[in-house]
């Protein structure tokens, strides 16, 4: 799993550009249009910082929140919204998921399974997953390509300069993975005008489109579509990145046997 250190006090400025308000619309017609209602509870999986959680709270749905990083869940603590809702954020590796009871349904989106660095670790969240939303419930995802990790991350390097720092990002590819090894080299302005270099390291392996679905169904989850990133559409062969909607086939009955803590609040 890659870790999101010091990249968690720029990973906000670093994403103006994701409309959380739009994506967390996009999602609820996903859950309306396969579930045929919206969830009055959503787990959203790696949630960093927290903005779909703000988002999904506007919208009066009530989001649980988990994170492996301390230092984003940090900065997820320090969002108004959050705090007057009084969302549930928990520190937890997702291979590890562990709730008190289920949610409606889940999401987690960008590319944040990609971190994952083996099928085996995908399969482990889809199984802990399966517990915790109710049978029937939806668990939607994105994730990259593997034609955004060779064509569009590849070996790059990117440049983002603001007012008190700059971040230089370096990524190395490795084909036989597909797997790219990103370096993040943050200079930050210090009050003595001099600059301080904070370095982080974030590493995502792409799976292909089979693969995914491969992995659903062996643990217990019906794949019902992908589409291409934000819309109802067949994806292309240039598409950067996937969403994936599928069921919890586990029904109440398999549920109760198992003596799992089943919460329809």
């Amino acid at each position: 799993m890659s870790g999101y250190g010091d990249f968690s006090q720029f990973y906000d400025r670093l994403m103006t550009d994701v409309d959380y308000d739009g994506y967390a619309d996009y999602l609820l017609s996903l859950f309306e249009k396969f579930g045929g209602k919206r969830p009055r509870t959503v787990l959203d999986v790696a949630c960093g910082s927290g903005s779909l959680c703000e988002a999904f709270v506007k919208r009066g749905v009530d989001p649980i929140g988990i994170d492996a990083s301390e230092e984003m869940l940090f900065a997820a603590h320090e969002k108004p919204l959050l705090q007057q809702h009084d969302v549930m954020l928990l520190q937890q590796d997702m291979r590890e998921l562990d709730l008190y009871g289920t949610s409606d349904g889940a999401v987690c989106v960008l590319d944040s399974l990609n971190h994952l660095r083996d099928t085996a670790d995908v399969a482990c969240v889809l199984r802990r997953l399966r517990l915790f939303v109710e049978p029937g419930g939806l668990f939607i995802f994105d994730v990259n390509t593997p034609y955004k990790h060779r064509e569009v991350l590849g070996n790059n390097a990117f440049v983002f300069e603001e007012e008190d720092f700059v971040c230089v990002w370096r990524n190395r590819y490795v084909s036989k993975t597909c797997t790219v090894d990103m370096l993040l080299d943050f200079f930050v302005e210090t009050e003595t005008g001099e600059y301080e270099r904070l370095t982080d390291t974030v590493r995502e392996r792409a799976y292909t489109r089979a693969t995914w679905e491969k992995l659903l169904a062996d643990t217990g989850w019906d794949p019902l579509t992908v589409f291409a990133h934000k819309t109802t559409e067949e994806p292309t062969d240039t598409c950067e990145r996937w969403v994936f909607v599928a069921r919890n086939n586990r029904t109440v009955e398999e549920a109760t046997f198992k003596g799992d803590n089943i919460y329809y609040g």
